[in-house]
């Protein structure tokens, strides 16, 4: 069963998010942040996209997990979105992305980012979970399918 109770809260979950770019999507990750946590919205944009001009975060089926550190949260936390239309992410087979999941960490948590990181990766890899996220009708049945709440509206 998958478990992100602790990396999500049910404010950080969004379906049916438009962006016409990479740029325009970390920007409303960013926006998602500041509403979810209350941490600062330019700043966990720019820790974004720094990380992504290190190399993309898209790994590939749609999917993409992109992540930053900041000294504004105190154990990593987490965003999804799923896009109401894929979008180019310079993902490492070449599709689009309309799964994102992003990680935001202390500056500090090196081992414990990237076990969330390699927690996130497990799950998403898997065909059948990304097409149960795919196919959930709301952001509730979405957040139900991430936190490992079961829901008849979540598959």
């Amino acid at each position: 069963m998958t478990d992100f109770n602790d990396l999500l809260a049910p404010e950080a979950v969004r379906c049916g998010v438009h962006a016409a770019s990479r740029k325009s999507l970390l920007q409303q990750l960013g926006a998602l942040a500041s509403e979810a946590y209350g941490l600062d919205a330019a700043l966990v944009t720019d820790r974004l996209v720094a990380r992504e001009k290190l190399g993309s975060t898209g790994f590939g089926n749609g999917i993409a997990i992109p992540h930053g550190k900041t000294d504004q949260v105190r154990r990593t936390v987490g965003l999804f979105v799923r896009l109401s239309r894929p979008i180019d992410f310079g993902a490492v087979d070449d599709l689009p992305v309309d799964l994102v999941f992003a990680l935001i960490s202390p500056v500090n948590a090196g081992a414990l980012h990237l076990k969330a990181l390699a927690k996130v990766s497990r799950c998403m890899r898997d065909q059948d979970f990304a097409d149960k996220l795919r196919g959930a009708g709301s952001k509730d049945a979405l957040f139900a399918l991430l936190a490992g709440v079961e829901t008849r509206d979540a598959a």
